[in-house]
């Protein structure tokens, strides 16, 4: 079994570029052997960010995700949202990873 790895990164504001940096940074786990849960690159297929229920949704469904994961990585200046995620990952005593993203 593959040790669950929550990726933390913004998505707000420049969707599209954090989309792909998100993306790269679960290629990075994958490779080093680890399972990425990063719900900011699944729940926007099917969720508009832009309503705000549904992005509630969308934060409270990432959060359950993140209950189930070992531990959490977190790339780049957290965002109000991301904020919320680490706050969640220390209460549940995860252990949360500040990763660099240079050069990513």
């Amino acid at each position: 079994m593959r040790k669950k790895v929550f990726i933390c990164s913004p998505f707000r504001g420049d969707m599209e570029g954090n989309a792909r940096k998100a993306a790269a940074y679960c290629r990075m786990a994958c490779e080093q052997g680890f399972l990425p849960v990063a719900p900011h690159l699944l729940f926007p297929q099917f969720l508009n960010e832009g309503i705000e229920e549904e992005r509630r949704i969308g934060i409270a469904m990432g959060m359950e995700l993140l209950a189930l994961c070992d531990e959490m990585w977190v790339f780049g200046e957290a965002t109000e949202g991301m904020a919320a995620e680490i706050a969640y990952a220390t209460e549940q005593g995860k252990e949360i990873i500040f990763k660099e993203t240079e050069g990513m």
